[in-house]
């Protein structure tokens, strides 16, 4: 049986080199890296030693190349994949602000991570994984939305939980379909693994506390971890709440911090590892993942977390 399945966009990214390089301008821009929130996800997890397969679609080009062989390299089951030949591999765009903040341009739409449909859930991998991991960035049409459901329908059968990250971005929420998706997956997700942001969306502008409340008291998911960026992250279930410190470092990228979190705290949730050790594991993994530019350059392993933890411990 396999740990984690993962479902959804695979991109190439392309960033630019300095902050403050805009869009409007030429500009030098590095990469392509291997990217898409589930795959950086997805390949965290599998570094971590959890067994992990993933579904997706991917041009046949050097882009899907490019992040097929980082997958396979780093352990995940890439069968699920289709390639496409009349679409190309997604891709990002990414520019940095003086602010911290970002700007992406995307091509999912018109790209071959739009043609996940209900037909590309492998049903053998789907009753076959213990957790299902699903990206709220992932549904973002109607075919990856019902493969999702399908997929969702199948684990559930099975006995495997569902886990999820919201990751609510505004170019997506004005849609009334993918609105109603995300609340769908709400009402049969077990892990929850919502940002602040995700949390005023759900709840409004009210504390921390007060919103899981609600969210705990309105569905029937057993566990939310928030993650609160660079101060780390609390785990709430019915019976108490453990809030969990960052580890400072300085940011290089912090494309795929949330995504290498969460990786490492399902991968090791789903290999019995007990909850304190799972979030020091999922904050350090967060952490070293905003060291490296590339969304996918700072995955760790186990091996190396710990190095690190001991690291920041003598430092202190």
């Amino acid at each position: 049986m396999t740990d984690i399945l993962c479902m959804g966009e695979l991109l190439a990214e392309i960033m630019a080199e300095r902050i403050g390089q805009s869009f409007t301008e030429p500009g030098v821009f590095l990469g392509p890296y291997p990217s898409g929130a589930p795959a950086i996800f997805a390949d965290q997890a599998a570094k971590i030693g959890a067994s992990v397969a993933f579904i997706g679609c991917a041009g046949n080009d050097g882009f899907g190349e490019l992040i097929l062989n980082r997958l396979s390299h780093d352990g995940v089951d890439v069968s699920g994949i289709s390639r496409s030949n009349e679409l190309p591999t997604g891709t990002a765009f990414v520019t940095y602000k003086e602010d911290g903040n970002r700007e992406f341009i995307f091509n999912i739409s018109n790209s071959a991570a739009a043609l996940i449909n209900e037909d590309s859930v492998n049903p053998a991998m789907a009753s076959n994984c213990r957790y299902f991991h699903v990206m709220g960035s992932s549904l973002g049409n109607a075919g990856s939305i019902a493969a999702v459901k399908r997929a969702v329908e199948l684990v559930k059968k099975s006995g495997g939980k569902i886990s999820f990250d919201p990751n609510i971005r505004p170019e997506i929420m004005a849609s009334p379909v993918i609105q109603e998706a995300i609340h769908l997956i709400l009402d049969v997700c077990d892990i929850l693994l919502p940002s602040e942001i995700d949390l005023t969306y759900f709840c409004g502008d009210v504390p921390e506390e007060s919103a899981v409340a609600t969210l705990l008291d309105k569905y029937s998911m057993e566990m939310i971890v928030v993650k609160n960026a660079d101060e780390g992250c609390v785990y709430y279930d019915r019976q108490r709440a453990i809030p969990m410190p960052s580890f400072k470092v300085t940011e290089v990228d912090p494309t795929g911090a949330g995504d290498c979190f969460g990786g490492t705290l399902i991968a090791c949730l789903s290999q019995g590892v007990e909850i304190e050790r799972a979030l020091t594991l999922a904050n350090a993994a967060g952490a070293m993942a905003v060291t490296k530019r590339g969304p996918m350059e700072g995955n760790s392993t186990v091996c190396e977390l710990d190095k690190f933890i001991d690291s920041m411990e003598k430092e202190v």
